[in-house]
């Protein structure tokens, strides 16, 4: 399926250590867009799902593009739903974004026959099954139980 929230816990994650340097919003933008091509050749039917958008020189394409297109339409969204939110900045943009689709390729490498995560230069798929499909889970699972708690602790101790 695409458009997993199993990737969104690794950005918890990076947004507990990054701070104000990392876009959650971004982050979870790249995560659409990298799946779009998955969504429409489900779509289409065809046997293939991951084809190029999951390859490193894929997700620095739809890296560059989330964090041009994330930075304005993450602020429009905080203007609106949370006026006194800080604007995300061009770095926080670009951060989300290409740690996003290339948290993403990787991930998806662990668990997608079909990936060829270093294309063009190779056809090796070295992360294939290195742990469980439940296990690999289970990690984003708790990268964003993780995340979230030091996203809490983070807005509890910018408070004092």
């Amino acid at each position: 399926m695409p458009f997993t929230p199993f990737h969104l816990g690794p950005g918890a994650l990076f947004k507990a250590a990054l701070g104000k340097r990392f876009s959650f919003l971004v982050f979870a933008g790249s995560q659409v867009l990298i799946d779009l091509e998955p969504g429409v050749r489900m779509v289409v039917g065809t046997d293939v799902l991951h084809g190029p958008t999951h390859s490193v020189a894929g997700a620095l394409v739809i890296g560059a593009v989330a964090a041009l297109i994330g930075r304005p339409i993450s602020n429009l969204v905080l203007r609106l739903a949370a006026p006194d939110a800080q604007p995300v900045t061009w770095v926080a943009s670009a951060v989300g974004a290409f740690v996003g689709t290339l948290s993403h390729v990787a991930l998806d490498a662990v668990m997608h026959r079909d990936m060829l995560p270093l294309w063009p230069l190779s056809p090796a798929t070295a992360l294939l099954g290195a742990i469980s499909v439940d296990a690999l889970h289970d990690l984003c699972l708790l990268s964003g139980v993780v995340g979230a708690i030091g996203v809490s602790v983070r807005m509890l101790l910018s408070r004092r």
